[in-house]
């Protein structure tokens, strides 16, 4: 039967409540169990797919088509698994199931509550992942902070899952030990404040893990773990760290896996040692890489990192494998242009054109992607970046001067991206999007072959629109070819440019499949172009 572990947060958000359960889940997993997460988002939105990315950050997509929040890229990338809808639960979903049920009359007329009705399909939500995938333990980590509104009915099915569990269900909360300059102190009366808001919910937390800039001694500890009615080994210090991939160690270091063992009932001496070594080597060269990798990031979304986040951490990745240290210069594209963009660029090694949506940024976009065609620059187009490439080159190369995505421009009359017929009848029964992994068939004798080193590679969607086939014979006579197409449907998945160094554009995102253990093969490829460069 699967142990349940909840990870909660207090005090204030954003301090990485995500990144800890991933890192405990490493540490499980490095000792031969199996693990997986699930992230519940109090929201109501059903999913992610439509809030703004500076708000919520990236939308990151599951291969089975799920639009789910951005931990999910984290878990994925830490522990190289696959994550499905059943890892994603949002308040908007359970209310919707609910909602649903109760208008079939599942509830046989009984009136329809909070508790139990809520709890009940969120808990039965929790149990099937643990059911579906024969799992050792599975850690759900609850969004936003304790006390709350929208974070009650979660709190609640901690409960009531520790009541009936046992020593089989634990709560671990994180919360933030702020440090006051003036008096030279950290202060750990919010952490006391949060645990008591928790206590009141009726959930007592088995550990406390302390967010802090400063290290915290076993003093503070002790008052901490006297206050909050836990074990002194169980107040754990989870201090700023130089990356994220620096937190499973430090957690390892702090014995968290052990104290979470033991208080699920497994003898130690009965459990192998995590096996950390292929996380440290990948950690030597991330830490150790002397020499500098320079990429310009251009998109529409750059004020907020976490609005590309899996695009930098698969940059990331590759560059710790061609041992270089990454600079990533994030370039806002609506500043973008013909005065302006070659001081933009100047000392780049490489540009990446981010995905989005919308015409806001693109002339920017269309103009950076000149420069680095004709001044011979690495360049990478990911989604609306591939389409930026595809109307760039049919503007100012084939000379179909407002050429453009119907996206942007109605009335183009040139639609080398447009909404092919397989998406007009997805429209016309409620949806258009196509999302989550499909096949792609690569041309043998193309970069992107030699790269992937296969015939057949599946990589996840999320757009609506696509390069007009219409155009596929004119655009690779005049040198883009067409190298990766749906074996399925013929739409194409992959552009690339004769005689550039590296100039590729994709319609899927292969930033979804980078993980620390198995960097994505493109991104190799396009940081050691960027190296060469």
């Amino acid at each position: 039967m699967s142990k349940y572990i909840f990870v909660t947060g207090g005090v204030a958000s954003s301090l990485g409540k995500g990144i800890l359960a991933a890192s405990l889940s490493k540490l499980l997993q490095a000792r031969g169990f199996r693990v997986t997460n699930q992230k519940l988002d109090p929201y109501i939105n059903v999913d992610p797919g439509t809030l703004n990315p500076y708000e919520h950050g990236e939308c990151f997509v599951t291969e089975d088509g799920h639009e789910a929040d951005l931990d999910l890229g984290h878990y994925e990338r830490f522990l190289d698994i696959r994550t499905h809808k059943v890892n994603n639960i949002t308040t908007g979903r359970i209310y919707q199931s609910v909602i649903e049920k109760e208008r079939r009359g599942d509830y046989l007329g009984k009136t329809v509550q909070v508790i139990p009705h809520i709890t009940d399909e969120i808990r039965r939500n929790i149990t099937a992942l643990g059911r579906q995938g024969d799992y050792d333990f599975v850690i759900v980590e609850i969004g936003g902070t304790v006390g709350d509104i929208e974070s009650l009915p979660f709190i609640e099915v901690v409960r009531q899952m520790k009541w009936e569990h046992g020593k089989d269900c634990l709560c671990i909360h994180l919360t933030y030990v702020p440090y006051l300059q003036a008096a030279g102190e950290l202060k750990t009366k919010p952490t006391q404040h949060s645990v008591r808001d928790l206590q009141q919910e009726g959930v007592q937390p088995d550990i406390i893990v302390l967010r802090t800039e400063h290290d915290i001694n076993d003093s503070l500890r002790r008052k901490v773990a006297l206050f909050c009615n836990v074990d002194f080994e169980s107040v754990i210090q989870s201090a700023d760290a130089p990356s994220i991939y620096r937190v499973p160690l430090n957690m390892q270091a702090e014995h968290l896996d052990e104290v979470v063992l033991r208080k699920t009932g497994y003898d130690l001496k009965q459990v192998p040692h995590a096996d950390m070594s292929s996380w440290n080597a990948f950690l030597a060269k991330l830490e150790g890489a002397k020499r500098e990798v320079k990429i310009a990031l251009v998109g529409k979304y750059v004020q907020l990192q976490d609005a590309y986040k899996s695009i930098h951490e698969s940059l990331s990745h590759a560059a710790a494998y061609n041992n270089r240290r990454l600079v990533l210069t994030s370039l806002l594209s609506d500043d973008i242009t013909e005065q302006n963009v070659a001081d933009k660029l100047r000392g780049q090694q490489a540009v990446l054109v981010a995905p989005g949506f919308g015409q806001r940024g693109m002339e920017g976009k269309f103009v950076a992607l000149r420069y680095a065609r004709e001044k011979k620059i690495p360049c990478l187009g990911i989604c609306l970046g591939m389409q930026a490439m595809a109307i760039e080159f049919a503007r100012n190369v084939l000379g179909y001067t407002d050429a453009n995505s119907v996206e942007m421009d109605e009335r183009t009359t040139h639609n080398v991206i447009d909404m092919m017929e397989e998406q007009k009848t997805m429209l016309n029964k409620g949806g258009s999007m196509r999302l989550g992994a499909y096949p792609c068939r690569l041309k043998p004798g193309s970069r992107v072959y030699q790269i992937y080193g296969t015939e057949l590679i599946n990589e996840r969607h999320r757009h609506r629109y696509e390069f007009n086939q219409l155009y596929q014979a004119e655009f690779e006579s005049s040198g883009m070819h067409c190298t990766g197409v749906n074996p399925d449907s013929g739409l194409v998945e992959i552009i690339e440019l004769d005689g550039h160094p590296w100039y590729i554009g994709t319609q899927f995102h292969p930033e979804y499949s980078s993980t620390v253990l198995h960097p994505h093969p493109l991104f190799i490829s396009f940081v050691a172009a960027a190296i060469k460069h």
